[in-house]
């Protein structure tokens, strides 16, 4: 089957922009299992720091875990996908903590991540290029067709928004920890990093869910 076939019938079964966005989140989100497999790697460095101390013990736990859960996922041959970028983010935050010998650096990429996610979002919605609008290009064929509908620039400006405020909301609070703290604050890293992932998304997405269940708005597919 070729792309644009896909393409096509992936539009046919979301009639409208808010059905073709709820999809895409769901996909984007990874579920519960998605979830729990985000947090596993910092559940296991932090209890180890907080009950050795030792850096390097705790870095190689945290890495086998989510070595451990990749696997898992490939012997199931399920979809890899966000067990990969968990791994890939416990990865690079052991890089930094290895090269500091600060283990509150295992959780300073997360920080800059979000910060420059957020900074991200907030361009693409000043530039009037709100970046929920791609995820309507990706099943329409066409990337930047949405924005020829106000309406649907609209509707995605407000959903980037909603998307950006957890980002904005763990920078605020979890880098003064992050500055101020030092390695004594270790353990309220690790806490506020698991507290402020998933509720956070959770409470982003229903935000989303609610503003997306007020309007139908065709979506128009790209014109061969």
């Amino acid at each position: 089957m070729s792309e644009k076939m896909t393409t096509t019938d992936e539009t046919a079964a979301h009639e409208t922009v808010e059905a073709v966005i709820r999809g895409q989140l769901a996909k984007a989100f990874g579920g519960v299992r998605g979830t729990i497999e985000a947090a596993v790697p910092t559940i296991a460095f932090t209890g180890m720091w907080v009950g050795t101390s030792d850096l390097r013990l705790s870095l190689i736990v945290s890495v086998s875990t989510a070595v451990a859960l990749l696997l898992v996922r490939l012997v199931q041959r399920s979809t890899p996908q966000f067990v990969i970028n968990s791994l890939v983010g416990i990865g690079i935050g052991a890089f930094f903590a290895s090269r500091t010998g600060e283990a509150k650096d295992v959780f300073l990429p997360g920080i800059l991540y979000n910060a420059a996610y957020a900074a991200a979002m907030l361009l693409s919605v000043v530039t009037r290029w709100p970046v929920v609008g791609f995820l309507i290009g990706s099943v329409t064929g066409d990337p930047t067709g949405w924005r020829a509908d106000p309406a649907v620039v609209r509707l995605c400006t407000k959903l980037t928004w909603l998307l950006m405020i957890p980002c904005v909301i763990r920078v605020a609070v979890q880098l003064p920890v992050y500055l101020i703290g030092g390695n004594d604050a270790v353990a309220e890293l690790g806490i506020l990093k698991i507290a402020m992932g998933w509720p956070l998304q959770v409470g982003a997405l229903a935000a989303m869910v609610w503003l997306l269940a007020k309007g139908r708005t065709p979506v128009r597919p790209a014109v061969s």
